[in-house]
């Protein structure tokens, strides 16, 4: 990955490391061992662990996408302990962490927009908090080291069972070495009005932060999560890849929305996998602004009768980033039905690709399937790729796909022009227009910030 440092991304600032307790850099049995003992996990895991280390060590990485040969697992700490025990409240936290969530205006969000907060510093939860009505209703919102102490029946029986370590590398990279992250359980029937949040912040060089979250919603429930990403500018590069796996219930609803707005000199390699029952609802809604290179393909296992699942990827790609996004929906049960829509913007360089594969498995009768992939190239050193996949084994359906690839509209940039506005102005529009399906579809904070985010790349494109 070619690191070109951006002075003026907004979220590029750091503070002074701090920590209680720090791996040793690279990666073998010992690190992998010490961080088990550090969080005094139960014998099951640390197999787990072992386990998941030995399968990374021998699986290779991806020959597709992304070139990733350049990572240097020897040269990143696996494992950072910033405080103590996380806090319930934002006072009790170190100045530097403070200084950091108030500039990325976490608590003032917290306390108008959300029913719950989790904030991740390099690998652990330093802060958490939830609603007391939703307790009261038993729901459960912890970082996922505490919810393995709490709550050791409920994740055995659901970690690593839809993401398994043999998946890919990095998810077994992060199957040994996982850090913080949430848990979370929507019992029967509740329904959370406000969104939950993570924010992911690394600051420390050299870091690779490996959260690992996992979501139950039972029968009727229904959760809203928001993901937040960000880190300071280094020159060297620093790793993420996180994974994610969601349990759907009958006619349970869960939308999970993430802005990755990582500097660029991070590897952002991510596995997101969801299970959805009958009658129930999966809807990833997936922003990607920055990191050097992302590799990130929301799934959707539709295993009930009528399971409906949507994906919303949304990519902008702006001088050596390569943002390499999709998403797959697999359709194992009759009726079910999904959509796919992507978005993806190429300027100054930049390069987008659309991975998407829907499978249709025999035995879904009258399912539906609908794939969307539009690009939009603003200069002559950007490109965009596309590479669909359908796999249908039922007589019964329907599938529907359509991609586009294309440059700003001449006509209706020469009318807009004409009308007074400059060039700047008018071509901002006009790509706001382009992605407006993806981004009416982000909380109102995340949507004002990414039109922010255009407006300054577009800025620095035209001159």
């Amino acid at each position: 990955m070619q690191s070109s440092i951006d002075t003026a991304y907004k979220f590029g600032f750091s503070e002074p490391e701090i920590y209680v307790y720090k791996a040793r850099k690279g990666l073998n049995r010992g690190v992998v061992e010490s961080i088990s003992g550090i969080k005094k996990e139960p014998v099951w895991m640390k197999k787990f662990r072992l386990e998941s280390l030995k399968t990374f060590q021998k699986t290779k990485l991806p020959t597709w996408g992304a070139d990733l040969s350049k990572i240097n697992f020897d040269n990143i700490y696996y494992y950072l302990k910033p405080i103590e025990k996380e806090e319930a409240s934002w006072e009790k936290l170190p100045q530097s962490i403070k200084r950091t969530y108030a500039k990325l205006g976490i608590p003032k969000t917290e306390q108008k927009l959300l029913a719950g907060v989790k904030a991740q510093y390099d690998s652990e939860v330093v802060y958490g908090s939830i609603m007391s009505d939703l307790k009261n209703k038993g729901v459960v919102f912890l970082s996922m080291d505490e919810g393995l102490k709490r709550y050791p029946d409920l994740v055995r029986k659901y970690f690593g069972k839809l993401i398994r370590p043999a998946d890919n590398k990095f998810a077994a990279l992060n199957s040994a070495v996982w850090s913080g992250g949430s848990l979370i359980y929507v019992p029967k029937g509740v329904k959370i009005e406000l969104p939950l949040q993570t924010y992911f912040r690394i600051n420390a060089k050299h870091l690779g932060q490996f959260e690992r979250t996992l979501i139950i919603a039972d029968e009727g429930s229904f959760v809203h999560y928001l993901e937040g990403c960000t880190s300071p500018i280094y020159s060297t590069e620093s790793l993420h890849a996180g994974v994610v796996e969601i349990y759907v219930g009958k006619k349970a609803r869960v939308r999970y929305t993430t802005i990755q707005n990582w500097s660029n000199n991070v590897y952002n390699l991510v596995t997101k996998r969801a299970r959805v029952e009958e009658r129930g609802v999966m809807e990833w809604v997936d922003g990607n602004l920055g990191s050097g290179v992302t590799m990130k393909y929301p799934s959707i296992i539709l295993d009930g009768c009528g399971a409906h699942g949507e994906i919303l990827s949304l990519s902008i790609a702006a001088g050596h980033q390569i943002l390499d996004c999709g998403g797959k929906a697999m359709h194992r049960a009759a009726e079910t039905t999904s959509r796919i829509i992507s978005k993806s913007v190429s300027l100054k360089g930049g390069r987008t690709s659309f991975r998407g594969l829907v499978s249709i498995a025999k035995g879904s009768s009258n399912s539906k399937t609908k794939v969307t992939c539009n690009s939009l190239i603003l200069d002559e050193h950007s490109s965009a790729r596309t590479y669909p996949t359908m796999e249908i084994a039922e007589k019964e359906v329907v599938a529907e796909h359509e991609a586009t690839v294309s440059k700003l509209n001449e006509e209706e940039l020469f009318f807009l022009r004409s009308r007074g506005i400059g060039k700047l102005e008018a071509e901002t529009l006009m790509v706001n227009g382009f992605i407006e399906p993806i981004v009416k579809e982000l909380p109102f904070e995340y949507a004002v910030e990414l039109n922010s985010l255009l407006k300054y790349e577009m800025e620095k494109a035209i001159g």
